[in-house]
């Protein structure tokens, strides 16, 4: 089968692309997402105390209004990838074919090419995260990483001591641990709709096991619907969180940045897709992908964070 293809994607267009792969990203559910960054964003919050006040009829301040301010700037990211055609060619074919018995195949060799992609660029940002290192090639600063991560520049991240090694036989305790530690250092967020403890699929593994043992066997053996919590507070399974860590944190606390809807220009921002058949250009039955994007993490307030390790 002969047939050629030249696709380019910029701007808003890209981000589309861009976005239905980053939802792939697993961690980005539970985390806040600004999508137009141009170059940074200066990510503020208010803390106000003693402000509200019995009513009189002078004007009488009262109370305080403190402005945090941390920034986020994403970093510019790229794939250049050759795929052979003939390797993706069956596979999409396959698809087209078994258009009736399920969901609808992708509109155009075009897209196929692009989905294929997306675990790329899901996988790469996914790895980055909680543990990526700005230093290293295809990596942005993780909430994690030491020394230069979003919670050790950030320097007012509470800490809780694990007892060592999660085991199914520790983990509750561990728990027991960092729920404590939140009801003393974040006991404004305790209540928030949206306060999450965020591990890993084996750290939360390991809490299955553990209420099995104990015999809560509707814990584990619910539907989908089932939202996992512990002590009433929810769990967020992140697959690139390290072992023998936990964060309790609020999603809106804890953001994720990127540009999915500016024009790609020379400054090297905005999201950006080529697909360039190379078959007119060298003869050979491949195609380059080209794609650009940013990405990076930042916190909003650190001292409403509990840090276990």
């Amino acid at each position: 089968m002969a047939f050629t293809t030249t696709s380019n994607f910029a701007g808003k267009a890209a981000g589309f692309y861009i976005s239905a792969a980053l939802k792939q990203a697993n961690s980005l559910d539970y985390l806040t997402m600004i999508e137009n960054i141009k170059y940074k964003s200066n990510i503020q919050k208010m803390a106000g105390s003693s402000l509200v006040a019995d009513a009189s009829c002078d004007f009488t301040d009262a109370g305080t209004l403190a402005l945090t301010e941390n920034v986020l700037t994403p970093k510019n990211l790229q794939i250049n990838l050759d795929l052979c055609k003939a390797t993706l060619l069956d596979s999409w074919e396959a698809l087209q074919m078994k258009a009736g018995a399920g969901a609808p195949p992708p509109a155009s060799f075009d897209d196929y090419v692009i989905s294929y992609m997306g675990e790329i660029i899901a996988n790469g940002v996914e790895g980055s995260v909680w543990s990526g290192t700005g230093a290293t090639g295809g990596e942005f600063e993780g909430f994690l990483t030491a020394t230069t991560g979003a919670f050790a520049v950030d320097g007012t991240v509470n800490s809780s001591t694990a007892s060592g090694a999660y085991t199914a036989a520790n983990i509750i305790a561990n728990l027991q641990t960092l729920t404590a530690d939140m009801a003393t250092d974040i006991s404004a967020v305790l209540r928030k709709e949206d306060l999450h403890i965020y591990m890993s699929p084996k750290t939360y593994a390991l809490y299955i096991s553990a209420v099995s043992t104990l015999g809560y066997v509707n814990a584990y053996n619910m539907n989908g619907d089932y939202e996992p919590v512990f002590e009433g507070y929810k769990i967020a399974v992140c697959p690139s969180l390290p072992d023998n860590q936990m964060v309790a944190a609020t999603k809106s606390n804890l953001y994720w940045g990127t540009d999915l809807l500016s024009d790609f220009g020379t400054t090297g921002t905005g999201a950006r897709i080529a697909l360039m058949d190379m078959s007119q250009l060298d003869g050979s039955d491949n195609i380059r992908v080209v794609c650009r994007f940013s990405g990076g993490v930042q916190t909003g307030v650190g001292a409403d964070i509990v840090r276990q390790s």
